[in-house]
Parts: C-alpha cells; structure tokens; sequence
C-alpha cells in the first residue's frame, strides 16, 4: 500500500503546483480522493480566497467522498479564514482515512487539523513525499517558519563571469529563451526586488511578461538615495510598486505626487543603507512567500554575505566579456582558500543557448552589509 501511497500522493503534488501562478500569498495544495483504488475526487487551490483543494477534490467526489482515502499535500487547515475549515469539511464527508505530506508550519494549523481528524474517528498518516511537498512550499515555509521569503538572486553573465563591458553597456548578455526564463521566474513570485540604481542604468520595468502571469509581482526598488521621481517611466506600468528608503519619513521629499500604485517604506538603516534583515520582515509581513532579486553585483554581494540568499540562479551566455568586464558580484576581498565562499549546485540546464545554474550558498560571509 506504500507504494500506491506515494504513487496518488504525487497526482496530489502535481496539481497543487497548478497553482504556482496563482496562489498568492497561499500555499500551493493539492488533492486526491481515492475509494476502491479508484480516484473519485481531485483538486488544487487556485487563488486567495477561493476553495481550496479538499473542497474542490470533494465537491468533485460526491457521495464517493464516504469511506474514502483521501491524498492531501499539506494538512488540513482547522480555522476559518476566508474559507471554513477543510478539516470539518473531511469530517462531515466522511472519508475513512486522510494521507498528509507535511504538517502545516502556519501556526494557525500546525497540527490542529490533525488533531480535530482524529478525534473525529478519522485515521491519518503524516510524512508521505513530505520532502517535495516541502520543496514545493518552501517559500511559505520559510515566512511561516524563518519571518522572511525565500529569496531568489538572478545573475546573468558571461562564461568568464562577467555581467557588463567596461562602458556598462550589458544587454543584452542571455538569449530570448533564458529571458523568458526569466519571466517564468518572475511570474511565480510575490516580489522583484532591485535598486534604483538598476532601474535608472537599465532603464527596467520589472514586470512578468509571461501568458500565465495572473497578477504582477509587487516590484519592491530600494532607493536609499531618492533617486526616482513619479516622472521616471518605469512607474508608467501600473504594476504595484514599494519603494524603500533608509531611515524614517522625516527624511523624506515630499514634494513629489506619487501614482496610487506606488507605495513608500521607510525601514531602519545599517551603515546608511536599508537594512537588508528588515526589509525581508517587512515582506513577511506583507505576505510574500517569494522574492526573485534581479540588481547589480552591489546588492548581490550585500544579500550573499549577510547570508540572505537562498538560491541563486545563473545564467551563463557563450560569451567573453574579457577581464575588463565589471564582475559578477561585490565581495570581499579574500586571503584564503577557506575564506571562500561554497556553493552546492542544486541544478544545471541548457535554456536556449545559455547555461541555467541554480545553486545553494553554504555559509556567510560576513556579519554586516557591504
């Protein structure tokens, strides 16, 4: 019966990542109802507020719903949010056993559901494909468990690591496949992170151009300098925008009438710049599970040596820039082998013409923000 376990809880998984364009600020979750080997209900959570997935898999399975197993990828919520309860809902079915992947790290759930299933006479088995279940999550994960998203660092350069000549001039390094890569990427996160400095050299919209893109990124520009004014053209698109400054609204400009779609932030500072710590709570806050990070080697190099990055996605053109080049990331400078930093690659693929690498850094480098 293992085996067929995980054979149904992986249907599961496979239409809770449905849901990666759309969830929001939700987890993605799927489900499978299955009664005398056969599947009588599926179903995924598709957007905030709307049915989640044990709904739809038993509105799908009916009466079937009965005496049923049911597949679930995370554990059945037991509060009332913007939905009821999906543990009450198993119970009133009144399915005869419920397979979970992982337990649920919202401490509104973390095992309440659980524990209403059972005390309902309901049997239940936890752990079944809980690593890629967690895999899947981990960016809800991470703000439930760590108070900050899971955050993606996008580098793009040339196979001598390289992301500009010598003049700036950079675009374009990658092929139009690894762009659109690029906007995939951007399209399954909460937030885009970058600089007004990338913004002005690039001249960047920071929106995800992608057919499955249901709603825009919020586009989160760190602007310690206050360097933007509502007259700059990327605040044309109306894609939401949270421009963060350094210190407090005292040291603000207000001269300017900023576009309704544009929020100000103003987050403690650390060695005059925004402190990089605060500012992830302060997404955590706002609900965003995933952050995709696209900037200059500067802030690169701050998030990577205050231990801030969880991946790093690379994209390597068949091209050589020369050892003129402006570098891929600000580091320190390092005296020993041991000092450097050590990445585990994760996973390397061709996109086009270019070369995807998604990698782990291992350690921190330093304690404060370069």
């Amino acid at each position: 019966m293992t085996d067929m376990h995980h054979v149904y809880m992986q249907q599961a998984l496979d239409l809770a990542a449905q849901g990666q364009f759309s969830v929001g600020t939700n987890p993605m979750v799927g489900c499978v109802i299955v009664r005398d080997g056969d599947i009588v209900g599926r179903g995924w959570h598709e957007r905030p507020g709307e049915p989640h997935a044990e709904v739809h898999a038993l509105r799908e399975a009916g009466a079937a719903a009965a005496g049923a197993t049911v597949y679930v990828t995370l554990e059945p919520c037991s509060h009332f949010g913007r939905t009821p309860p999906c543990a009450d809902a198993l119970i009133k079915a009144q399915v005869a056993r419920v397979v979970i992947a992982m337990q649920d790290p919202n401490p509104l759930v973390a095992g309440a559901g659980i524990s209403r299933l059972l005390e309902a006479g309901i049997a239940v088995e936890v752990g079944v494909l809980a690593a890629p279940a967690e895999s899947l999550n981990r960016g809800f994960i991470s703000r439930m468990r760590r108070r900050r998203p899971w955050l993606r660092v996008k580098l793009a350069a040339t196979l001598d690591g390289r992301t500009a000549l010598a003049n700036g001039v950079s675009q374009w390094i990658t092929g139009p496949a690894a762009r659109r890569d690029v906007h995939r990427w951007r399209a399954q996160s909460g937030a885009i992170l970058s600089t007004a400095r990338t913004v002005l050299a690039d001249n960047a919209k920071l929106t995800a151009r992608h057919e499955m893109a249901e709603q825009q990124p919020l586009r989160v520009i760190i602007d310690s300098r206050q360097q933007l004014t509502p007259a700059h053209p990327f605040f044309l698109e109306t894609a939401p925008v949270l421009l963060v400054y350094a210190g407090t609204r005292e040291d603000a400009d207000d001269l300017h009438q900023w576009p309704d779609h544009v929020e100000r932030c103003w987050l403690p500072a650390l060695n005059g710049r925004v402190d990089l710590n605060a500012l992830l709570e302060e997404l955590a806050v706002r609900g965003i599970n995933n952050v995709w990070t696209e900037c200059g080697p500067e802030l690169a190099g701050a998030l990577l040596a205050v231990g801030l990055v969880d991946e790093l996605v690379i994209y390597m053109a068949p091209k050589l820039f020369g050892s003129s080049g402006r570098s891929l990331l600000q580091l320190p400078a390092f005296e020993q082998i041991e000092q450097v930093p050590e990445l585990i690659i994760k996973d390397l693929r061709l996109v086009g013409e270019d070369i995807r690498v998604t990698a782990i850094p291992q350690v921190v480098i330093g304690e404060t923000q370069s």
